[in-house]
């Protein structure tokens, strides 16, 4: 029988170890999210993930805040992150710096997340959008890619912070294998 490991067993680093530690080049930008709860549970994931940081756009609480505190458990502390008043200079600042922007969202002709496939010594910048309206039409159509999660059931979408931890677990683990 497996036992359950304790949290002094997991060998976690500290903050200040994970602020110096070498991130995956992958920033994700919030786009007008409008529940803290979910932009804590992406800072949550983007620490788990180790990717380089957050930015929040638009109507997107910013911490310190009680709700992204709640779901975050601190990782709005370890992990980087940029307020931006509009998602599209976001965009621009992130072209500027090389990065290929993916937005998660149902387009025509998108791109299905299994069939993605990350390039050597790329950096990507995953949008995800807001809960009611997704990713804004202007941000798609600066994206170089908009991609997809497959789903199998009744519903039209995942919730916005599970859509982000599939994806970024999905990108994240591509960038490992290349």
């Amino acid at each position: 029988m497996n036992k359950k490991l304790k949290l002094e067993e997991l060998n976690r680093i500290s903050v200040s170890e994970f602020k110096s530690a070498e991130k995956f080049p992958v920033v994700v930008v919030l786009d007008n999210i409008r529940s803290a709860f979910n932009i804590g549970s992406i800072f949550r994931t983007a620490d788990a993930l180790a990717i380089e940081s957050v930015y929040l756009c638009g109507i997107t609480a910013t911490p310190p805040h009680r709700e992204i505190y709640k779901t975050a458990l601190g990782a709005s502390e370890s992990v980087d992150w940029k307020y931006f008043q509009n998602t599209m200079d976001s965009i621009s600042e992130l072209k500027k710096n090389g990065f290929i922007i993916l937005s998660l969202e149902q387009v025509e002709d998108s791109l299905m997340l299994d069939n993605f496939v990350s390039t050597k010594d790329s950096k990507y910048a995953l949008v995800v959008g807001n809960e009611v309206d997704g990713v804004m039409q202007e941000v798609i159509d600066s994206s170089d890619v908009c991609i997809e999660i497959p789903q199998y059931g009744t519903k039209h979408s995942y919730n916005v912070s599970v859509s982000a931890g599939i994806a970024l677990w999905d990108i994240i683990g591509k960038i490992k294998r290349v």
